[in-house]
């Protein structure tokens, strides 16, 4: 009864979450200001509904709920809601903040309406230590980020054609600059960088200590390290000003591509990641 209350309850904040996106989108179109904090405001109940969830279930399971794919993916959500809401209420981005919402969105409607078997690991209470634990933060944080830097691409090429085409109409004037989301995106995986590297250091340190055996050249870790050089090399080619404009928005488009099929695809693949 108590499981099926909070599928119940997941349920309800999958539908709050949609009316929130749907509250965005007329707001967009009409620039309704109320229609907006009506679109914040359902948007701050979802993101606290979860984190009482999350509170809850770090106090039934007495550790971080981050040790399976099933639960990293209600984390990612959590965590992707909270950087829409800041990016709202506290840097006043409105359309970032509303593409985080849908990144979010996708990610809880996988995680509420998930298969069964898509439980704890069985060697999940095996992995507690506070090494993994922070390995697997600091991912997540650095996913956080790329998706970040994924949106402002996306506004970058919005833009570009609308400034192209001369199509500027009143629903465009909250568009960010060229410069601002150029900038945006290089910020974002200036501080995706560096979190992934410590996450793979400290993930591998953790495999070395704590399991008997492991391969360097397993698919997830091979995956990981591809991930880190290609965002390196995007920040590479930008300082060197290589690519610039349309081509520098399109890269960070494919490289986020590459970090939801190493973030859902690579643990599958894996010989130890056992997100299941």
């Amino acid at each position: 009864m108590a499981d099926l209350t909070m599928t119940r309850l997941h349920e309800i904040m999958v539908v709050l979450q949609s009316v929130s996106l749907v509250f965005y989108f007329i707001d967009y179109l009409n620039k309704d200001r109320q229609v907006h904090r009506l679109a914040v405001g359902l948007l701050s109940i979802v993101w606290l509904l979860q984190t009482v969830f999350l509170v809850m279930y770090m106090i039934e399971m007495k550790r971080f709920p981050i040790l399976s794919l099933f639960e990293g993916i209600y984390f990612y959500a959590w965590l992707i809601i909270l950087l829409s809401l800041i990016m709202q209420l506290v840097f006043k981005s409105d359309l970032p903040g509303f593409f985080l919402n849908i990144i979010g969105f996708i990610f809880m409607t996988i995680h509420t309406f998930a298969p069964s078997q898509l439980e704890q690991s069985p060697v999940g209470d095996a992995l507690r230590s506070e090494l993994l634990f922070i390995h697997i933060t600091f991912a997540f944080l650095a996913y956080a980020a790329f998706a970040l830097s994924f949106v402002f691409s996306v506004l970058y090429l919005i833009l570009y054609r609308v400034l192209k085409q001369k199509k500027w109409t009143k629903q465009f004037t909250r568009l960010p600059s060229l410069q601002h989301t150029e900038t945006g995106m290089t910020t974002s995986i200036i501080t995706g960088i560096p979190l992934l590297f410590v996450s793979l250091v400290l993930g591998l340190q953790w495999a070395y200590i704590s399991l008997n055996e492991f391969s360097i050249f397993d698919f997830k870790i091979v995956n990981s390290f591809i991930l880190l050089v290609i965002y390196i090399v995007v920040l590479l080619i930008r300082r060197r000003a290589r690519f610039k404009g349309t081509n520098y928005a399109w890269i960070h488009v494919y490289a986020f591509l590459f970090v939801l099929i190493n973030f859902l695809l690579g643990s599958r693949l894996s010989q130890f990641h056992l997100w299941y």
